[in-house]
């Protein structure tokens, strides 16, 4: 019967959550570990959800490859030592009318503030990929929220791949020396970047400034008078 679906769970020697294999004929009926001929075939699967310590784990017990979708910026503060790079989103650096006025808007608000660059959708992500790894190949992609290593992931299933893995919430999640990491700072810091970098600084020391104002004034009232007189007035 034309458009046969079979669904069969996959076996796996680790306590993750277990993929699931599909195999669609568009005539026919499927057959299993047999020659299909001209049939097509096609095979698709689910992308497991895992936590830090259980992609830790997909690492060292299964040899998954790591895979970082997160753009140049955030990889240079911080990545995972041995870790592969390939941005789902690089720099837009177009010229024309649109794109400027936006890349304008975006560098005096989101990248002022959090040090967010201004990004397009990679349009060689996969190849990039495919050139680097099979579709066989067995991958745990990360980025910072989860939200970025999830859409490449889809990409990447969508192409062939079939062994994905994702770090659910990303390396924000991570513990401090949970991987071996290289950068500036540490993983879960990574995405952190701008102005509110200082914010907390700025915070502290005019909280300082103001509690030393005001013992000053509570235990020195005269000096402080004085002071407040030798003020030029408006």
């Amino acid at each position: 019967m034309a458009g046969l679906c079979c669904c069969m769970p996959l076996s796996s020697r680790s306590n993750f959550r277990t993929s699931r294999l599909m195999l669609e004929t568009r005539h026919g009926r499927t057959m299993v570990g047999k020659s299909l001929g001209r049939r097509n075939l096609q095979i698709k699967a689910e992308v497991n959800f895992v936590n830090a310590e259980e992609g830790k784990k997909l690492i060292a017990v299964e040899g998954y490859a790591i895979l970082d979708v997160r753009d140049k910026s955030q990889y240079d503060r911080a990545h995972i030592k041995s870790c592969y790079h390939v941005p789902l989103f690089i720099e837009n650096q177009d010229n024309d009318l649109g794109t400027i006025i936006k890349r304008t808007v975006h560098n005096n608000f989101s990248g002022l503030f959090f040090g967010l660059p201004f990004t397009k959708v990679n349009p060689d992500f996969v190849q990039s990929v495919k050139s680097q790894f099979s579709p066989e190949s067995k991958l745990l992609l990360v980025c910072q929220e989860g939200l970025r290593s999830a859409a490449a992931a889809s990409k990447l299933e969508q192409a062939g791949f079939a062994n994905i893995a994702c770090i659910t919430s990303g390396l924000q999640t991570v513990k401090p020396g949970m991987f071996d990491s290289v950068g500036s700072t540490e993983l879960q810091d990574a995405g952190k970047a701008g102005l509110v970098t200082i914010q907390g600084k700025i915070s502290a020391v005019l909280g300082t400034v103001l509690i030393c104002a005001f013992l000053f004034i509570t235990f020195f009232p005269e000096q402080a008078e004085k002071l407040l007189q030798m003020a030029p007035s408006g």
